[in-house]
C-alpha cells in the first residue's frame, strides 16, 4: 500500500481554522439599520490570502470607503468614491497578499448618505 502525503502548512491550518471565527463578527460595528452594510470577505489558496472589502446596499447608495490592509511588511490603502444601486453587493476594494505575513489587520470604513459603518478583522498568520 502506497502512502500519499501533501505537505501542509501549519500556517495556512491556522489561517483557515480562523476565518470562520474572525469574519462571522465583521460589521459588529454597525449598530444603527440605516447605515451602510459592510463585510470583509477573505479566502486562502496557496499560502496566498485573497481579502475584499463588499458593501450590502439594502437601498442605493452614494459615498466614500476608505480599506486598509496592514502588518508586518504590509500596508495597503485603497479608498475613493462609490455607488451601490438598491438590492447590490458591491467590492469596493480588494487585495492579495501572501509569503510571510505574520498577522493582518483589515479595516473598511464606508461614509454614504450621512452614514457611516467600519468593519475591521485581524487575520492570523498565513
Amino acid at each position: 500500500m502506497t502512502d500519499i502525503r501533501k505537505p501542509f502548512s501549519i500556517g495556512a491550518a491556522v489561517l483557515v481554522a480562523g476565518l470562520g471565527a474572525a469574519f462571522a463578527a465583521s460589521g459588529a460595528s454597525q449598530a444603527d439599520s440605516d447605515a451602510p452594510r459592510c463585510e470583509i470577505i477573505a479566502s486562502t489558496s496557496g499560502g496566498t490570502a485573497s481579502i475584499r472589502g463588499v458593501v450590502h446596499a439594502d437601498r442605493a447608495l452614494s459615498g466614500e470607503y476608505s480599506f486598509t490592509v496592514s502588518g508586518q511588511g504590509t500596508n495597503i490603502r485603497q479608498g475613493g468614491a462609490f455607488e451601490a444601486q438598491a438590492g447590490e453587493t458591491a467590492t469596493l476594494g480588494s487585495v492579495q497578499v501572501g509569503g510571510s505575513a505574520r498577522s493582518l489587520d483589515i479595516r473598511l470604513e464606508l461614509n454614504a448618505n450621512g452614514q457611516q459603518s467600519v468593519c475591521e478583522q485581524t487575520l492570523g498568520s498565513i
